[in-house]
C-alpha cells in the first residue's frame, strides 16, 4: 500500500491481485449477477487508483477497499432499479389529449369566452382575478378598493351567472364542482 502510494505501479498490480477474489466475492453478494460483480470491481479498483491518498490507515486499506466495492454494487444495484420499470401496455391511453378532446376543449374554451362577456366588467375582473390568476379576495379588494365581502358578493354571482349561462357542462358524479 505504501509503495502504491509513493506512485510504483508494480505495486497497485499486486494490491488488485491480492484483493480481486474478495472484491469480486463482495460484489457478486450484492448484486448476484456474475458480469455485474466483475464490472463493480474493475470500477471499484479504478476509484480506489484514484482515492488511493484518502485511505489514511495503509493496514485498513482491505476494509476501506471493501466499503469501495460494496457502495459501487449498491449504486450500479440503484441505477438498474430505476432503470427498470413497469412496462407500459401497448394499448395504454397516451398522457396526450387526442383530437376529440381538443376539440372539446375548443367548444369550451369559446363557450367560457362568450359567457365571461355577458358579466359586468368588475365581476370578470373579480372572476379573472381569483379563479385564473389566484389572487385572494383580500388582494382583489385591495386592487380595487372595496370591501372583502363585497368582492366576494360579485364572486358568488358572476359564478352563479356563469353557471347559469354556461348550463350543465359537469361531468355526472361530479355536482357540486366550480366552473
Amino acid at each position: 500500500m505504501r509503495r502504491a502510494l509513493a506512485g510504483e505501479a508494480p505495486a497497485f498490480s499486486e494490491l488488485v491481485t491480492r484483493y480481486q477474489r474478495a472484491a469480486y466475492l463482495v460484489a457478486y453478494g450484492v448484486t448476484r449477477r456474475h458480469e455485474d460483480a466483475e464490472d463493480v470491481a474493475q470500477e471499484a479498483f479504478l476509484v480506489a487508483l484514484e482515492r488511493l491518498e484518502e485511505c489514511r490507515d495503509p493496514h485498513r486499506f482491505a476494509g476501506w477497499f471493501t466499503t469501495i466495492v460494496k457502495n459501487r454494487a449498491r449504486n450500479l444495484l440503484r441505477r438498474e432499479h430505476l432503470r427498470e420499470g413497469e412496462p407500459i401496455p401497448f394499448h395504454a391511453p397516451s398522457g396526450m389529449p387526442g383530437p376529440e378532446r381538443d376539440a372539446e376543449r375548443a367548444e369550451l374554451r369559446g363557450r367560457l369566452s362568450e359567457a365571461m362577456a355577458e358579466l359586468s366588467p368588475l365581476q370578470r375582473e373579480v372572476v379573472l382575478l381569483h379563479d385564473l390568476e389566484g389572487w385572494k379576495h383580500r388582494e382583489i379588494a385591495e386592487r380595487l378598493e372595496m370591501p372583502s365581502g363585497t368582492v366576494r358578493s360579485h364572486l358568488h354571482f358572476a359564478r352563479r351567472r356563469l353557471r347559469d349561462l354556461l348550463g350543465s357542462t359537469q361531468e355526472p358524479g361530479s355536482e357540486g364542482s366550480k366552473p
